[in-house]
């Protein structure tokens, strides 16, 4: 295992923008673990999380809001040397049903927060979560790894991809223009214990119960329920653990080069049929798979990420490999299954059809 130096939050005021979502949340907790003396303050709107995601604990401070509203920017002062902005619209599918909330929550945020620290003079580094989705080559056919300098294609599959390459963008044009320290990491697929199913509001779509694979397939195989494969499965992505994700971030804002970007990944390619079969033979689910037709607007179909530069630069490696990571949230939804099924249940009125579908 590689030993990670966190030593460098110790004293420090940190600002988590989105700190009680599924990354976040994680993140927040991981920082307060590191037994110092930081303070963290959150600002979220729980548009797509729960307040039960957060601790309770002396040095955590929430404030309950949009980054984008003046009410909630009028709190945040010249006093934080990190700041994580991980708030976002979650994510293509919700975006595609609205993409003026999409930008609404997402890259509009994310311009308001830039614009107003940009004079701030304690900011040691800013770290914007990005997708690698936004970046990654749009194929069926063989992948290859993506790497940072990868082409940008004009063609996106959804305004949350677009949303995340403008904060880049905008990452960019701040450090250049305002000298303010922004470091972009490339999410790959993050996946681990605190991914709630229907957490948040309403957001339109199905896909605010069933929002990301993972914990789809987890939750549907402990029902002993077919897993719903698009496609037949065939797409690849990287996965990431959670917590490997957080550390990941923890060394963009420490060891990151500000104006520079980073993929955070594991550098593997698994097949959406693998994680299917995985999940499946971890629990016992003999229910099998169900095939379903192709997503009508996702090309980007294979993927993964080149893990070099942050291995060189941050000095970043994924510890937790994807079977052990699956086992780790598989009894992690096994203990909180009631809370994640309260949190599907508020939605039903506004679904056409059973969610248990």
């Amino acid at each position: 295992m590689v030993e990670f130096d966190f030593s460098g939050f110790a004293g420090k005021n940190i600002l988590v923008v989105g700190g009680a979502g599924f990354v976040g949340s994680n993140l927040v907790r991981m920082l307060l673990k590191l037994n110092t003396d930081l303070h963290i303050t959150v600002v979220d709107n729980f548009m797509s999380a729960e307040p039960e995601n957060l601790p309770q604990h002396p040095l955590l401070n929430v404030i309950i809001g949009s980054i984008s509203e003046e009410s909630v920017l009028s709190k945040i002062n010249d006093v934080y040397q990190y700041i994580f902005h991980l708030a976002t619209y979650h994510g293509n599918q919700s975006s595609i049903h609205d993409p003026l909330a999409d930008h609404a929550h997402n890259t509009y945020t994310t311009l308001r927060l830039l614009n107003h620290i940009k004079d701030f003079e304690n900011i040691i580094k800013l770290v914007y979560s990005s997708a690698g989705c936004s970046v990654a080559k749009k194929t069926f056919e063989d992948a290859e790894e993506t790497t940072e300098d990868a082409p940008l294609e004009i063609r996106q599959d959804s305004p949350y991809s677009i949303s995340k390459i403008i904060g880049e963008f905008y990452s960019v044009y701040f450090h250049k223009q305002h000298s303010v320290p922004t470091v972009r990491a490339r999410f790959q697929n993050v996946y681990g214990p605190g991914e709630i199913l229907g957490a948040g509001q309403w957001r339109g779509t199905p896909a605010t119960i069933w929002r990301n694979v993972t914990p789809t397939f987890i939750y549907k195989s402990l029902k002993n329920m077919p897993m719903p494969l698009e496609n037949e499965g065939i797409a690849t992505r990287d996965f990431i653990f959670v917590e490997d994700i957080c550390r990941g971030l923890m060394l963009c804002a420490l060891r990151g080069e500000p104006g520079d970007v980073y993929n955070i990944g594991s550098g593997v390619e698994t097949s959406i049929r693998l994680l299917a079969e995985t999940i499946n033979s971890i629990t016992g689910n003999a229910a099998g798979i169900k095939l379903l037709p192709r997503r009508s607007w996702d090309t980007s179909g294979k993927r993964f990420a080149s893990i070099a530069k942050s291995k060189e630069k941050l000095r970043f490696e994924a510890q937790v490999d994807l079977k052990t990571g699956l086992s780790i949230t598989i009894n992690w939804t096994q203990e909180n299954l009631h809370f994640i099924e309260q949190t599907m249940h508020k939605h039903s009125a506004q679904l056409k059809y059973s969610i248990w579908l």
